[in-house]
Parts: structure tokens; sequence; C-alpha cells
């Protein structure tokens, strides 16, 4: 899977629960790698609501979000936290 992550993107999120209607939340970023991060790590339903991400004419589901996040190419890595 590709993506330019330096090419803009948006990001919906679903606010109703499965089986609801509801108009999902947008958000557009400068960057898919912002996006992706976001998504990734700021959004504690990530799975339970599934976002999706449009990045030119490609369309990324949450699994495809997590895949790229997880990716060897992304390029923003959490550097891990020493234990204390």
């Amino acid at each position: 899977m590709k993506v330019d992550y330096n090419a803009a993107a948006e990001l919906y999120i679903p606010t109703a629960r499965p089986g609801r209607r509801g108009r999902p939340v947008y958000r557009r970023f400068t960057t898919a790698v912002e996006a992706i991060r976001f998504a990734m790590e700021d959004l504690p339903t990530m799975r339970s609501f599934g976002p999706w991400m449009q990045v030119g004419d490609e369309r990324f589901n949450s699994e495809d979000i997590r895949t790229l996040y997880e990716s060897d190419d992304f390029p923003l890595r959490l550097t891990p936290q020493p234990m204390k």
C-alpha cells in the first residue's frame, strides 16, 4: 500500500455508533502523515468508530490507516519512553 505522505489529507470520523446515522466529523490536514498520526495517537476510539482518510483520489479505511502507521515507511516514529 502506497500513499503520498506529503499530500493534503482529509480525515472523516463517524460520530454515531454503527447502525445509527450521524454526520462524520471532518478534519483537513496539510499532510497525510499528520492525519495518520492524529488518527492513531489522538483518537481514543479509532477502531470503534472506523475513521477513513482521503488523500487525492485514494480512500483509506481504519485498517489501512493502521497499516500505514505501522509501516517502516512511516516518517514519524514514536520514540519509546524509558520505564521509570
